[in-house]
């Protein structure tokens, strides 16, 4: 598109908008494939007989397989692009749903979900990087949370369909529906554009400029965009050889690393894949009680997703961390303390539950978006695939221990202490945003480089000069 007939900026501003919704489509996706599994579980384990070492490998075996996607997504998004990844993503996606409903027992349920891990491992690492390459730097934060809003609402899709089958036990239709916008997202990514900065670093400067002119208001700030990612792309050595060489890249490295540690050890998945049972551990005995309750987890996370996504461009995303990680310590805490004490009482049944809601908004409100803001980020441009790379895949990893352990931690050290463990974890990560994480709102991802690459302290990389 020539700058002679460039449309209005309210016009850039709509494109850019849909970009970003098409792309954050493969967090619905994701969502979905996460939340499905608390309503199918129960069905499923009784009807193919498994015990909760079986059910603890079906829901961690898809975060195995989005730690290989994970890595995996870092190679295709750097030879093929974002957008080719985003497409293989929805074909696995596709596939992954439709074995899981037709699986005959434990050990095909497995594999399937294997593959729905890659599915999910590859949007993981290719939606937030594409997101931050396509935003202007006075929205990335909010596109990306948007990302995790789109989560959000998988989840919760995924809980009212598992709510609606349930009824009958339909745990095949529970697994298989999601092939349906499995489909919409292969549509849709058809239509995205590619990223301007992975077509820049592949030498094509006329396409990144063309798509630039399509998503910015202006021909002056297309050709400062076009001149910083010309200069970030002057470091001559990227990916590994940039780790193994350059110790300010392994810094950006080794903090992404921390901060999809710090967001799994939160808790949240443990909630995620087990919210039936937790409240079946709060006193709500019946399977219509614990699946209506799972659904309003499942609201209550879309609806505070909306709180960060109007704070991260605003407040930022050093506060509203710290706020949340504040938040969800006191909702484990108590929960513990409750649990501890007996939920023998009506007022301290549903007391607990207004904690586990309380946790629920802490994370959505925080951690859940602003790591993966945070991720895209501060990694250099020439590092870009090689960096988030290991810290999605450390995302996945840390993510199938969590749920590989949670049963066998309530098994032997009890519900409370559990709680508590997560709670003390959460005040930890507080001192630990204080000590390390910059804060980047409204500067550009060249910038928080060159702050990076001449040696500020970690958090310090988002300063402006």
């Amino acid at each position: 598109m020539s700058t002679a007939t460039r449309q209005p900026g309210r016009s850039h501003a709509r494109l850019t908008f849909f970009v970003c919704f098409m792309a954050a489509l493969a967090g619905l996706l994701f969502g979905l494939d996460i939340g499905v599994i608390a309503g199918a579980l129960p069905f499923l384990s009784s009807d193919l007989q498994s015990d909760n070492r079986q059910q603890e490998w079906i829901v961690s075996s898809m975060m195995f397989g989005a730690a290989v996607g994970a890595v995996a997504a870092g190679w295709m998004s750097a030879k093929r692009g974002r957008k080719f990844s985003l497409l293989i993503s929805s074909v696995l996606f596709i596939i992954g749903s439709l074995w899981s409903a037709l699986s005959p027992n434990v050990e095909s349920i497995i594999i399937a979900r294997i593959l729905l891990g890659l599915a999910v491992g590859i949007a993981s690492y290719t939606a937030p990087l594409y997101l931050s390459e396509i935003a202007s730097e006075s929205i990335r934060g909010s596109m990306i949370s948007m990302y995790q809003l789109m989560i959000t609402i998988g989840i919760l899709a995924a809980y009212l369909s598992d709510t609606a089958f349930s009824y009958s036990g339909s745990w095949r239709w529970m697994l298989g529906v999601i092939t349906i916008p499995a489909v919409l997202m292969f549509i849709g990514v058809l239509f995205l554009p590619g990223s301007p900065r992975w077509l820049a670093a592949r030498g094509r400067y006329h396409e990144a400029q063309k798509v630039l002119n399509m998503l910015r208001s202006s021909s002056e700030q297309v050709r400062k965009e076009l001149d910083e990612i010309h200069e970030s792309l002057k470091i001559k050595q990227s990916g590994w050889a940039l780790f193994k060489n350059n110790p300010n890249f392994r810094r950006a490295v080794f903090l992404g690393v921390l901060l999809q540690v710090m967001q799994q050890f939160t808790g949240i998945n443990v909630i995620m894949y087990y919210a039936p049972k937790i409240f079946g551990i709060a006193g709500f005995a019946s399977t219509t009680n614990q699946m209506w309750g799972t659904v309003i987890v499942g609201l209550v996370n879309v609806l505070a997703t909306f709180i960060a996504i109007g704070l991260v461009d605003r407040w930022g995303r050093k506060p509203t961390l710290k706020l949340g990680f504040l938040v969800m310590a006191l909702g484990m805490g108590v929960l513990g303390t409750l649990l501890h004490l007996g939920v023998d009482t009506d007022f301290r049944k549903y007391f607990s539950i207004v904690m586990l809601m309380l946790f629920i908004v802490g994370f959505a409100m925080s951690a859940g978006p602003l790591i993966w803001v945070l991720c895209s980020e501060i990694q250099p441009l020439k590092g870009r695939d090689f960096g988030i790379t290991v810290s999605t895949a450390t995302n996945w990893i840390a993510n199938m221990i969590v749920g590989a352990t949670f049963l066998t931690m309530l098994e032997t050290l009890g519900n409370a202490s559990t709680f508590w463990i997560y709670g003390a974890l959460n005040v930890l990560f507080i001192v630990l945003t204080i000590m390390l994480i910059p804060e980047t709102k409204n500067v550009s991802l060249e910038h928080i480089e060159r702050n990076l690459m001449t040696g500020k302290l970690l958090r310090e990389i988002g300063a402006r000069d």
